[in-house]
């Protein structure tokens, strides 16, 4: 069974307390209880119980305004009944006039409010808070107008702070033994480019080990705290990896090979690891389509 009440309940300042006191009216919780309209959705409330069967049900503030406290603080059911059990203003906001350090209902009801209050019920409150919100920031009248002076003087002004936190997850910590496996790799395509334009004249492709290179790579990578002994060691072995195919890459160029069939940024990351390239004043050659 339900029964009526007036869900806007007590003002903040006539809220009573043991000792004496009032609430503060610039609280959150007072706040937020001002904009929630909680007769307007009363009657949809009331449909979840019969006229007159059963017990005196819990009033639609007080089941809406326990799954908000939940949602808001993140607490379990028996938390969030003794958060209001120690909270005035938790309890002035389901409704309550006056403080009490008693319960004002058991736990387990949580699980009913939660399967009376249906979703489209919590979306059309919270759209009605946001338009009690805007009115109220509108109707608020302004302390004093800026001249238009002043609105240009307060223009560009400011820090403006930029979050690391805020960077993409995806993006990967720059570990030497990476940056050098990435180097290997590009150099080995780059000796697949310039050996397919001297095929004719070197019928041996230089070898690279790239499967043996890439196997060391992942026996550390995939280590989670790898000792500072084998990270040198893995290191040591790339940075030979990455020397012999330099060489390679010399020695393709003194045979003949067309560094026009490389890419632009292949280029670049050439300029200046071998003495067979062109200096860096010269113009990249273009990319072969």
């Amino acid at each position: 069974m339900y029964r009526k009440i007036d869900l806007d309940g007590t003002p903040p300042e006539s809220f009573e307390f043991p000792q004496g006191g009032k609430l503060a009216s610039d609280n959150r919780w007072v706040t937020m209880a001002q904009l929630i309209p909680w007769s307007e959705f009363e009657a949809e409330y009331a449909q979840n119980f019969a006229d007159s069967m059963g017990a005196p049900a819990k009033s639609f503030r007080m089941a809406l305004g326990a799954l908000i406290i939940k949602e808001k603080l993140g607490t379990s059911d028996r938390e969030t009944v003794e958060q209001i059990r120690e909270n005035p203003y938790l309890q002035y906001f389901i409704g309550c006039s006056s403080y009490s350090n008693e319960i004002p209902f058991d736990a387990s009801l949580l699980v009913y409010f939660r399967q009376r209050i249906s979703v489209n019920l919590v979306n059309k409150v919270n759209q009605k808070m946001v338009k009690n919100l805007r009115e109220s920031t509108t109707d608020r009248p302004s302390s004093s107008k800026k001249k238009p002076e002043d609105k240009r003087e307060s223009e560009n002004q400011g820090k403006l702070l930029l979050d690391a936190t805020c960077a993409s997850a995806y993006i990967t910590y720059p570990t030497d033994i990476g940056i050098l496996d990435r180097a290997r790799m590009q150099t080995e395509k780059i000796i697949d480019i310039l050996y397919n334009s001297i095929k004719d004249i070197c019928q041996k492709k230089p070898r690279t080990y790239r499967k043996t290179a890439r196997k060391d790579y992942l026996a550390i990578a995939k280590q989670r705290r790898p000792k500072h002994s084998q990270k040198r060691a893995a290191i040591k072995k790339q940075l030979q990896y990455l020397h012999r195919n330099l060489s390679h890459i010399e020695k393709l160029i003194e045979l003949g090979a067309n560094l026009g069939k490389l890419r632009k940024q292949q280029y670049k990351i050439l300029l200046g690891k071998s003495r067979s390239l062109p200096p860096t004043g010269l113009d990249v050659p273009k990319q072969n389509k």
